[in-house]
């Protein structure tokens, strides 16, 4: 079997990103004071800093695929779940997974997404054919590419560091320099009004200079770090496969965060706000009273099974509620099991 050459299968796509086009799709994104649901890593953590600094939201939790914990009456529903995609209609969600097999062969209930802004999928990228030309870096700079025509959004020098971080984008513009020049074509980075300018064409840093940045960043969020938690996460559950809450205390029927993990989740979020200059306000972050709801993780693919058109079809017609290509033959998926957001929203 022959592999064609990323330069091959870049070969006419020099598509650009509309962000006017994009604003009239999903008009919600540029709306002011919305609620939002985060993931838990760095990337859902600037999302929140920029949406909650510069439009008002509130972060009323977060999903990380195996639980969501949700402020006691707020309507999973009436949330905007940011860095993730929610298969649900009636959700609105913005991520940057891969997350469609085939295009050839769209799965009935694809329209699930069409709440959902997903920068593979506008791109009408799919993992059958594209997954080497998957999206690079984070959804913060998806957000940023869109929302910079409706608000003056600023990044400083010294926001470079954190914005180059998340989500492996510092490695991926080097380990993958060709696909990642595609995607910053795409995201419109040589126009100078675009804040992603700044971050991908700046010229502050020659490359050792931008490397000592990173590495003061990267010390700067390991004092942050304990024992099986970096610290440039908020940590409800351990990573790999343990579905078990934590740092969860429970207090009736809600939850709170554990002051210690609240501690170091406040000072990474004071750390990306103190380098991007975007504000953090306590008062827009919940943090206690918490409902919290638990589901089913799986994967398809990998050494267990076979990821295909029909496996992934099957798959589909189960109706997960969030999944994600993390390889070119896994997915990974939520069921909502033993618990479920839709349509017994109203008990949240």
């Amino acid at each position: 079997m022959i592999t064609s050459k990323i330069q091959e299968l870049l070969v006419g796509r020099d598509d650009i990103l509309n962000p006017v086009a994009v604003l009239e799709k999903y008009p919600w994104i540029s709306q002011k004071n919305l609620d939002c649901i985060l993931s838990p890593d760095s990337d859902g953590l600037l999302c929140g800093l920029l949406m909650s600094n510069y439009f008002g939201w509130n972060i009323r939790g977060f999903y990380d695929g195996k639980i969501l914990v949700i402020q006691k009456g707020a309507l999973a529903q009436d949330c905007v779940f940011l860095d993730m995609e929610v298969f649900r209609p009636s959700f609105r969600s913005v991520g940057q997974h891969m997350l469609l097999y085939n295009r050839n062969q769209l799965p009935a209930n694809w329209h699930n997404f069409s709440n959902c802004l997903s920068v593979n999928n506008l791109r009408n990228y799919d993992g059958t054919h594209d997954f080497r030309l998957k999206y690079p870096f984070g959804t913060i700079h998806v957000l940023i590419g869109v929302l910079w025509i409706a608000e003056e959004i600023s990044v400083p020098k010294s926001g470079i560091t954190p914005l180059l971080f998340t989500d492996g984008t510092w490695m991926n513009l080097l380990g993958y320099t060709e696909n990642s020049l595609n995607w910053i074509r795409f995201l419109r980075c040589d126009d100078p009004r675009n804040p992603l300018h700044q971050v991908f064409m700046n010229d502050h840093y020659s490359l050792f200079e931008l490397m000592v940045a990173m590495d003061e960043f990267l010390r700067r969020r390991d004092q942050l770090t304990v024992k099986r938690e970096r610290g440039d996460r908020v940590a409800i559950t351990l990573r790999g496969g343990d579905q078990t809450p934590h740092n969860l205390i429970a207090a009736g029927d809600t939850y709170s965060f554990h002051p210690e993990a609240k501690a170091r989740g406040e000072s990474f979020i004071r750390l990306l706000s103190e380098l991007t200059e975007w504000s953090y306000l306590p008062a827009k972050w919940s943090w206690e009273k918490w409902r919290l709801l638990r589901f089913s993780k799986g994967t398809l693919g990998g050494d267990a099974t076979r990821l295909n058109n029909g496996s992934f079809n099957a798959l589909m017609a189960r109706n997960p509620l969030s999944f994600a290509m993390t390889a070119g033959n896994v997915v990974e998926y939520t069921i909502e099991e033993p618990d479920t957001i839709t349509p017994a929203t109203a008990e949240l």
